[in-house]
Parts: structure tokens; sequence; C-alpha cells
């Protein structure tokens, strides 16, 4: 019998059973790899069994050797299979696009066989302790948030700096998310990407800010939402207020007598952590304390060579500084988006930029009033990046077809239309088009 069971399991081997991990990843860029060490050095003192990935919103330099960092992959943005990725990277500012990245790195991670859990962590949090708490929570949900406040304001004071900074910028801080590798959690990703794809922009007016806003969505239209409400998760300036902050590094930190879970060091670089931490934790010296240690090992930071390696989609590729105008304008116009495939190629978009927009946009090239015709680019939310879209296409043939410019409303034989506005179209968009049949 031993022997037919050994013949048997020769013939035909069991499939090996792939073990399931928990899978962490931030986001960034290089400068900001320093931050991201300090990170994951935290998780693997508390979760060595935890995989850690880098989702890169750069380049990789094949000259930059990146083995010895306390992650065991680095995601680059051109291998997060997001579509025309170049030119929709062209239409963000640097956090915008960290940010931006963020659901197309959790799809790559939730199709992988080994995994079971993905969390996300900013690359400016740090872990005092395990999160054995999420883990088990994300046993039981698809998807786990973190709201910025657990327990309601009780002074005017925070209600304006917290309640309503959260109303603006959104109910729970995407510093931190956890997914379950299930229907529900692929679901999410994918919904969180399409929305991203057009509308990651930091735009409170038009009622975005970045990625965050747009998870005030998801208890309403997923299933099996959970909401961590433990007050030692994703600590922050903007929960001190309501939350009991005790203990030092020698002995640890607790939380309403939990022990510090992660801390969230958001606004350090800009020193807003530190001055909202006086309005709201004034006299704690146990905060403090966590902040001088914080101060003292980000300012060693400065020093390294990686936080001074300079952003890819900085520049045109004749060196040129890509202005926030720029961006906006190609982001906001699908004509330009069909001409200029590469909008970092400085013989295209930068040339329509210096030849045509001087015309068309006069107040970006007025510095009395520059500040404000920036502002004016976005007063209306508009539909974003889809060089695809269907929509230049279609007003292109309106105006050719019938002879009749929709905006002008000038009608012309429709021949020399069609060569004329596809000459114009190609070079100044439907405006240039426009202006001309007038």
């Amino acid at each position: 019998m031993r022997c037919c069971s050994f013949i048997a399991s020769w013939l035909w081997p069991e499939s090996k059973e792939i073990m399931k991990k928990v899978h962490v990843f931030t986001s960034a860029a290089f400068n900001y790899i320093p931050k991201v060490r300090m990170l994951f050095q935290s998780l693997r003192a508390h979760h060595p069994e935890f995989v850690l990935h880098l989702a890169l919103a750069d380049k990789l330099h094949p000259e930059i050797d990146l083995s010895s960092e306390p992650f065991d992959e680095v995601m680059p943005l051109d291998e997060l299979d997001i579509p025309n990725v170049t030119g929709w990277a062209f239409c963000h500012q640097i956090v915008e696009l960290a940010t931006a990245i963020k659901p197309f790195a959790l799809q790559k991670l939730l199709a992988r066989e080994d995994c079971e859990q993905v969390l996300y962590m900013d690359p400016d949090t740090v872990a005092f302790s395990r999160l054995d708490d999420v883990l088990q929570s994300l046993s039981n949900h698809s998807v786990v948030l973190t709201p910025h406040l657990t327990s309601p304001e009780t002074t005017i004071e925070g209600v304006m700096d917290n309640e309503i900074s959260c109303l603006k910028h959104g109910v729970y801080n995407l510093g931190f998310v956890g997914v379950r590798s299930d229907d529900e959690g692929r679901r999410f990703a994918k919904w969180w990407g399409d929305r991203i794809y057009s509308f990651c922009r930091d735009d409170i007016k038009n009622g975005l800010f970045t990625d965050q806003r747009w998870i005030d969505l998801v208890p309403a239209f997923f299933e099996n939402v959970g909401i961590l409400k433990s007050p030692r998760l994703n600590v922050a300036t903007w929960n001190l207020r309501t939350r009991l902050f005790q203990g030092s590094l020698e002995e640890g930190f607790s939380v309403d007598g939990f022990p510090l879970g992660f801390y969230h060091f958001t606004g350090f670089d800009s020193g807003a952590h530190r001055v909202m931490a006086d309005r709201n934790a004034a006299g704690n010296k146990s905060v403090q304390q966590l902040i001088d240690w914080y101060h003292a090992q980000t300012s060693k930071l400065s020093d390294d060579p990686l936080a001074r390696v300079p952003w890819a989609y900085a520049n045109y590729s004749d060196g040129s500084v890509v202005t926030a105008a720029q961006r906006i304008i190609y982001r906001d116009r699908i004509d330009l988006q069909g001409s200029f495939h590469d909008p970092f190629d400085a013989s295209g978009y930068l040339q329509w930029w210096q030849r045509q927009a001087r015309r068309e946009y006069p107040a970006l090239f007025d510095t009395h009033v520059s500040e404000s015709g920036l502002q004016n680019l976005t007063k209306t939310l508009s539909p974003g990046f889809n060089p695809g879209s269907s929509r230049c296409s279609i007003q292109l043939a309106a105006i050719t077809a019938s002879g009749t410019d929709p905006v002008a409303g000038r009608a012309q034989p429709p021949a020399p239309l069609l060569l004329r506005a596809w000459r114009v179209f190609r070079r100044e968009g439907f405006k240039g088009v426009a202006r001309r049949l007038r």
C-alpha cells in the first residue's frame, strides 16, 4: 500500500499550497526614500513577516543601488499598468502623483497569488508597536479605514481646526488604508483607481483633496467596510485634543492607555506639524519628546544622497521646469493631449506653449495677475486627462460636417473649413479654431 501511495503521489503531485502574506506599501519619489526607510525599519522591527514595497512616483535610475534599503520590492510608475502613463504623469504635481499611484499599486498587489491583505501607510508614518488589531479587523472586513477624528471636539477652536478641516479634506485619513484580497477588496481598488485616474487633484474648492475625499463614499458604496476607531492608530496633530498621549521613548508611548500603534508626522517639513501640535497638545511633554525625536532623525536625512535625486517628472527634455499652469492646461484640454502624447518632449507641447499659450492665456504671462490667472484655470471642475476621449473627434466633426462652428455659429463651406480647422486644431486646439471662425 505504501508503494502504491508513493507511485500515486509521484504521478499526480498535489499543487503546492501558496503561503498567504501581508503586503505593505508606501508611495514616494526618490527624494522621500530616506523617510520611507524610517517607516519600513519600524515595521521590520515589529512585523518581520511583512512583505514591504515602495511604489515609486519616479523613474528608476540604474546607477542608484536600492538593494540595501529595507523594502523587498520597488514598483516604479511605468510598471503599474497605468494607461498613457507619460501624459497622465505630466498632469500632476509631485504630491498629487505620489498619491495618484496608490490604487494602481494596490491593484497589482491584490492580484498576487500570495497576497492575503494589503496595508498602505504614508512614508511620514512610523510604527511603534505591532498592528495585530489591524490585521484582525482585515480578517473580518474587505476594507478598513481610520477616521481623522473618533471623538467630537469640545471647543470652538477644536471644531474650526479639526472638525471643519475634516469636512474639507475628508473624513478618513488616507495615510493608512487596509484591503483584503477578496472580491470586494478588488472591486474597491478598481473603483478607486478609476476615480483617481481623472481626479487626483489638490483642489479643495471643487471638492477634491488628492486621493482622500473619494474615500468618504466607501462605506456607502461597498460592503464589509471596517472603521478602526482605536485611539492608538493613525495618531496625529488633528486628534491629539481628544486623546490622552503619554509615555516616553524609553518606556514607550501610550494613547488612552493603549500602546501607540503608529503616528503620522504629516506636514512636518513645512513646520505645520509642530505648530498644530502646540495648538492641540499644548504642554504635553510626551508629544514634545516624540516630535523632537522625529526632528532629530529627519534633520539628518537631508544630507542623504537619495534626498537630492531630482524628480524625473519635474522638467521638460531640455531641462526647462514644468510649471503648474502648463500641467493644468494640458490636463484640461484633450486636444493638446491628443496632439502631444509625450508632453515632456520640449519640441512639442513646450513649443506650443511658447507660441500659442501667450495668446490664449495672456494673464498667465503677466506677473501682476499671473497668480489670479492660475486660480482662474481651476474655477470650474474639468473631466481631466482623457486622451482617448471621443469628445475631441465628435466636436471637430460637428464643425466640419455642418460647416458651422458651434462656438461662433458662423457658416463656412465644409471642404475649406475641414482643412483649415484641422490645421489650426493641431496647433492651437478648439479655442484657436473658434477664434479664427469668428
